[in-house]
């Protein structure tokens, strides 16, 4: 996919970059490609596809969920910045943290989160679950974002205690999560989980391969 078809699909679901963001997806694009090489953030056999694949879909979470304005946001099993970096870019009064257990991932996403210029991106190495069990981390994030991590039961299970009120988990996983919600709903009974099909205008590659967003809250 070219840049430019990019941003014309982003645009067309009303996820609008200036100029200047559009650059800096095209660095991070870049980096990202190249770091892949020295340390798997990755798929190695997927780099030619980052654009469409990675960060268009990371994206399409703007199409779906409203974030409010100046939210705090925690991308958890970040990896290389996905779907976090993104999203910051879009939208860049978000306050972003990318946490990831894995060191040598957390300090090339950190260089490629310093690359961006942006304020109010950090990083964070530690596991989710021990960092979550942390009291000073307790209800302070109004989103926490994942891609492809767990299951969603886990996921919810390592990261409830990082919601502030009315906070949501918001999850990138595909296929037929039939089995999964029905565990996740066994373990948190009160659990509201909003399963989103993505269909992106101009572009029919998610909806094909059954790419969803899950959107879940636990009412306190």
């Amino acid at each position: 996919m070219e840049l430019t078809e990019f941003w014309t699909i982003l645009s067309a679901n009303g996820i609008i970059l200036e100029v200047e963001q559009l650059q800096l997806i095209e660095r991070y694009q870049r980096e990202l490609i190249y770091w892949n090489n020295k340390v798997n953030l990755i798929s190695r056999k997927d780099t030619e596809n980052v654009l469409e694949n990675h960060i268009l879909h990371s994206m399409s979470i703007l199409k779906y969920v409203p974030i409010p304005q100046n939210a705090v946001c925690i991308d958890v099993g970040t990896g290389g910045g996905l779907p976090g970096i993104p999203i910051k870019i879009a939208r860049i009064d978000l306050r972003m943290t990318l946490l990831d257990s894995v060191a040598k991932k957390i300090k090339i996403t950190d260089l490629l989160a310093k690359h961006t210029g942006l304020k109010n991106i950090t990083t964070i190495c530690a596991r989710a679950e021990e960092f979550a069990q942390n009291k000073n981390n307790f209800a302070q994030f109004d989103v926490v974002f994942a891609r492809g991590v767990a299951k969603i039961g886990t996921i919810v299970a390592w990261v409830k205690n990082l919601l502030k009120e009315n906070g949501k988990i918001v999850l990138l996983k595909g296929g037929d999560l039939n089995s999964e919600i029905r565990d996740a709903k066994k373990m948190f009974p009160k659990i509201e989980i909003n399963e989103i099909l993505i269909d992106l205008f101009g572009y029919e590659r998610f909806k094909k391969d059954e790419k969803k967003v899950l959107v879940c809250k636990l009412p306190k």
